[in-house]
């Protein structure tokens, strides 16, 4: 797949505010890749739903490329107003050397922002979830998975690998590290991505307010559980650790006293002292 061409406007920042043709066609073409997919989608049909001719589309985005990228760009912008202030908050309790409470309420607090994007910010669309899909899979072109990795993805996973490695008393690469991260994240994955299956399991017709908020209670639960237990085992390891590194020190600094003699020695010393003096005195 060729590169994205050079919009007429920098794509940094996604979409100008105010230019509402522009962020019609965006939505609409978040539309349209979502059902069709980047080669079913068509310029033609995207400016339709939008509302506009096929010479608008190409002033502003070029080409379907360039309205492809617009649409991760876009995308990334609503994903940072809702998970940049967590991660600025987990970046500085990991910074300030946070207790370990606060470690965990941090990484829940991420957690949290992931629920509210996909249950009340407005992502849970069947559209968005089909770009999404569409884009994970691979048969898409990579411009949005590097803008939604580079603008969201990296930043969210380094800091909950950082939380993560911290609570366990691991590293941030560490597999295991990261396994545990995805495993606690993707509790939430499964309503997103899935909704059929667990509403119809559950009941409901949709996650409303008052569903989302019991979801990412029941989610908190679990997840405080898991990092307090794992917290737990983090301290009795390094308690050992230490315990062991302080017995190490005292037997080398014992090693070094000079020895006493041993009592066998010491009578003997003892003997001869005696019997030299008596010599001298006869």
């Amino acid at each position: 797949m060729n590169d994205t061409k050079r919009l007429r406007r920098p794509p940094e920042g996604g979409y100008v505010r105010g230019d509402e043709t522009r962020l019609r066609i965006i939505v609409a073409a978040i539309e349209s890749f979502g059902e069709h997919g980047f080669d079913g989608a068509s310029t033609r049909e995207i400016a339709a739903r939008a509302g506009v001719n096929a010479p608008a589309l190409q002033y502003y985005f070029e080409n379907k490329e360039g309205v492809y990228r617009a649409c991760a760009e876009y995308m990334a912008d609503e994903a940072v107003v809702n998970f940049g202030p967590v991660i600025a908050h987990a970046t500085h309790v990991l910074e300030s050397g946070g207790a370990m409470p606060v470690l965990i309420d941090a990484f829940i607090r991420i957690q949290e922002a992931i629920a509210d994007r996909m249950f009340a910010k407005g992502c849970g669309t069947t559209n968005h979830r089909l770009f999404f899909a569409r884009e994970q899979v691979g048969h898409e072109p990579m411009i949005a998975t590097e803008i939604l990795t580079r603008r969201v993805r990296q930043p969210l996973n380094d800091v909950s690998a950082r939380l993560m490695a911290r609570i366990t008393g691991t590293q941030p690469d560490d597999p295991g590290t990261l396994i545990r991260m995805i495993s606690m994240h993707g509790q939430l994955l499964m309503f997103h991505v899935a909704p059929r299956t667990t509403l119809a399991l559950l009941g409901w017709k949709e996650i409303d307010v008052e569903k989302g908020e019991f979801l990412k209670g029941i989610v908190r639960e679990q997840t405080r559980t898991l990092l307090e237990k794992w917290a737990r085992e983090t301290a009795a390891s390094e308690s050992k650790s230490s315990s062991k590194v302080a017995a190490r020190a005292a037997v080398k600094s014992a090693a070094k006293l000079p020895k006493p003699a041993a009592p066998a020695a010491r009578k003997r010393l003892t003997t001869a002292g005696a019997a030299r003096k008596t010599r001298k005195s006869a």
